[in-house]
């Protein structure tokens, strides 16, 4: 359980932190792909996640980065409903609940909290290897691709992803993406910390 100062930190900040993938509704980096409800009893956030993952084909996509940032991140649990994992980026850490839903929609909740809690839940709860990755952000065609590019466990496995507004919402597929593996569970990030790909070989 979060000790009870984070925790209310969280709820009175949800509305300024609620993030996806690292960035705060601040930092004007938060996709139109994802459909948020505001409950109206609790002060959180829920978001419906609408997300495609890709393979890469080949390396077009490097000269077209225009930011880059570290992440790294644990998980304190992996149901087949859910997981929960804590995620540091530079002196920003989140708390992440999302659904085990195969496919491109999952339900997802996100809290700020701060990064001493989260340096702590990695080192002393977090199970199996962290996942370590830089995340690329490249726009193609009027939307923003983040291209995961891991280290650690998992060195040598880049995927692509992007996000949706909703379900059936056109987009176009740069040369430089592979094949899609939205419904692949083995690269899924919760599974990345169970299942590293240096494994796979």
């Amino acid at each position: 359980m979060l000790p009870r100062k984070s925790l209310k930190k969280s709820r009175n900040e949800t509305a300024k932190s609620k993030n996806l993938h690292g960035h705060t509704l601040d930092d004007h980096l938060l996709r139109p792909g994802c459909a948020f409800f505001q409950s109206t009893s609790h002060t959180v956030n829920m978001a419906i996640e609408i997300e495609h993952k890709f393979l890469m084909a080949n390396d077009n996509w490097r000269p077209l980065i225009y930011k880059s940032i570290n992440i790294q991140q644990g998980y304190l649990t992996s149901a087949p409903t859910s997981s929960i994992r804590v995620r540091i980026s530079g002196e920003n850490a989140w708390l992440n609940i999302k659904s085990a839903t195969i496919g491109n929609q999952r339900l997802e909740f996100e809290y700020k909290i701060p990064l001493s809690d989260a340096k702590e839940m990695i080192a002393k709860l977090c199970k199996g290897p962290l996942v370590t990755k830089i995340r690329h952000f490249v726009k193609h065609d009027g939307h923003t691709w983040e291209i995961d590019e891991f280290s650690g466990e998992n060195e040598g496995l880049t995927v692509a992803e992007i996000e949706l507004s909703k379900p059936d919402e056109d987009f176009s597929i740069p040369d430089w993406i592979g094949k899609e593996v939205t419904g692949d569970l083995k690269y899924y990030n919760n599974n990345l910390a169970h299942q590293p790909y240096k494994t796979w070989k």
